[in-house]
């Protein structure tokens, strides 16, 4: 359920299918803090891994040279159901928002074989020029994978 402007209502009524690229990953034992969940930090890392994961393979952008950087600018992520190790959890991207300079991507984290979201996170992404380090356009590359992961949430 999504409203005019792209964005969920209520990220708690997102399910899998509101996501168009999924990734797998493992977790370790070390993600689990002393309740026996995922530690909060863990969820961020999530988010950075799937993300450039995604963008890498769908631009052949190499991070380690590209003259612009996607840098985070806001992040927020709520929980809805704990996740922990060892269970494998499944990790959407879909795109919220794009700017000129910025593409806002949400994650909704899911348990192996559910359709219920169990978290769900946000992420403000603005780029940078690598050397000068104020914000420039959205690569063309990277805009291309926004809006064409954005045509297949509608």
């Amino acid at each position: 359920m999504t409203s005019d402007t792209g964005t969920a209502a209520d990220p708690r009524l997102l399910r899998r299918s509101d996501f168009p690229e999924f990734q797998q990953v493992t977790t370790r034992w070390a993600d689990n803090d002393m309740y026996g969940h995922l530690n909060n930090a863990v969820y961020y890392e999530l988010f950075d891994a799937v993300l450039n994961a995604w963008l890498i393979r769908e631009t052949g952008t190499d991070e380690v040279s590209t003259p612009t950087l996607g840098v985070v600018a806001e992040s927020s992520c709520r929980f809805y159901q704990e996740l922990a190790y060892p269970e494998p959890i499944d990790v959407g991207v879909r795109v919220e928002r794009i700017g000129t300079k910025s593409v806002t991507f949400a994650f909704g984290l899911f348990a192996e074989g559910s359709d219920e979201i169990a978290a769900h996170g946000l992420w403000a992404q603005v780029y940078i020029d690598r050397a000068q380090r104020n914000s420039v356009p959205i690569p063309d590359d990277v805009r291309a994978v926004a809006e064409r992961a954005l045509a297949a949430q509608t």
